[in-house]
């Protein structure tokens, strides 16, 4: 577990907090002045950009790093607590997507309260109920609880003739990391470190994947707006593929030339899966389709192979300390930019000037600058003992 857990410190915190950086930066881009591959591709075209791969990588880890930080409640906890602290877990990150998504379509002269104000006002919530205190807060907890629902009930969308109220929508970027982690957590919980075992549980998502993307599952569809991401297959998928390498590097963890030669093989087959899929599934994002998830699959892979041979067999790892404090705290350093964007748009400053420029080279330098700034505010607020921790 020592060795596990050396891993985790190394590999595992810099290329996740890598992968920040680099959601930061595309979330960041304006997509009609910078280059196609930077952004995402639309819909219905058959193609990946930069923009394409960051999202199913943190998924990927997210998987990865589930062998070792359950591991440790196993030698204290009962199945009866691991199952709470992952229902608790999903649950939070639920409730936080399902905020975030709303914010983009509240309607402040339905509602009553100021766009700005309501949106931060969450965000703060946020930070009151799910802050890693070095004591216990619990009123700030219930503090933050209050306002978060209080804002959840005033919430308004829509027109004066078609008000829309609170609710789930496509759930957000963390309620898909949640319901993927819910499968996830819950396979490991009852599989453990079977290889084998594992591996048919993510080829049987990978088949529920291909599935529903040929309409073979519309019966199902009366629980898709509860169910759908499960249902989808994709998300799912991506984090189970990501728990299998973790069980390998568990099960290797002290040879690591045989790690590398598995993950390598298995990122290889993953990407010539993808493309052999390809004949049938366009690889699509938007549509999350089986071809798109196993070449993402098959490039976090080797990423991480090359990332865990520089830094844990080679020892060469200062070039990835400025991303371990996001690698370690990854949802203050997703959170915390939104916080900076609605307070510099509520400002009505025009500080985001880089993103108007027709020069492509100041747009992307403008949003690496942002994203590196984003790092280094995760740092400074590490520092000063504001984390997320669910």
């Amino acid at each position: 577990m020592n060795n596990a857990t050396k891993i985790r410190l190394n590999s595992l915190d810099i290329m996740r907090g890598l992968n920040l950086f680099l959601m930061l930066f595309v979330n960041d881009l304006f997509h009609d002045g910078v280059p196609h591959w930077l952004v995402h591709t639309k819909a219905d075209e058959d193609g990946m950009g930069l923009a394409d791969v960051v999202f199913p990588c943190f998924l990927f880890l997210v998987g990865l790093s589930i062998p070792f930080a359950l591991s440790n409640r196993f030698q204290s906890e009962s199945k009866f607590e691991i199952s709470k602290h992952i229902l608790v877990r999903t649950a939070s990150l639920l409730i936080i997507g399902v905020f975030m998504v709303n914010a983009e379509d509240y309607n402040q002269q339905l509602a009553g309260l100021n766009k700005y104000v309501w949106i931060l006002a969450g965000y703060i919530s946020v930070f009151l109920v799910w802050n890693n205190y070095r004591s216990s807060r619990l009123v700030l907890r219930i503090l933050g609880g209050v306002i978060l629902l209080a804002l959840f009930v005033i919430y308004r969308a829509g027109t004066t003739d078609n008000i829309e109220y609170i609710q789930t929508r496509w759930w957000g970027i963390l309620g898909l990391i949640g319901w993927g982690y819910l499968v996830a957590a819950f396979s490991y919980l009852f599989l453990r470190d079977g290889v084998w075992s594992i591996a048919l549980t993510f080829l049987f998502f990978i088949v529920l994947n291909c599935l529903s993307q040929l309409g073979f599952l519309s019966f199902l569809k009366p629980a898709a707006p509860f169910l759908g991401v499960i249902i989808g297959g994709s998300v799912p998928s991506i984090v189970l593929g990501g728990l299998l390498l973790g069980v390998l590097l568990k099960k290797y963890s002290n040879e690591s030339v045989k790690f590398l030669n598995i993950a390598v093989s298995y990122g290889l087959l993953c990407v010539l899966a993808g493309f052999v899929l390809r004949n049938w599934f366009i690889i699509s994002k938007i549509k999350g389709t089986p071809s798109w998830g196993l070449i993402c699959i098959g490039i976090s892979t080797l990423a991480f192979a090359f990332i865990f041979y520089l830094t844990d067999v080679k020892k060469i790892s200062k070039w990835g300390n400025i991303f371990v404090p996001a690698g370690k705290n990854s949802l203050t350093a997703y959170l915390s930019p939104d916080i900076i964007y609605y307070l510099i748009w509520s400002t009505g400053l025009h500080l985001f000037f880089y993103k108007q420029t027709g020069s492509q080279v100041l747009a992307v330098a403008g949003s690496l600058l942002w994203a590196f700034l984003m790092i280094k505010l995760t740092a400074f607020l590490v520092r000063k003992h504001i984390q997320l921790k669910l």
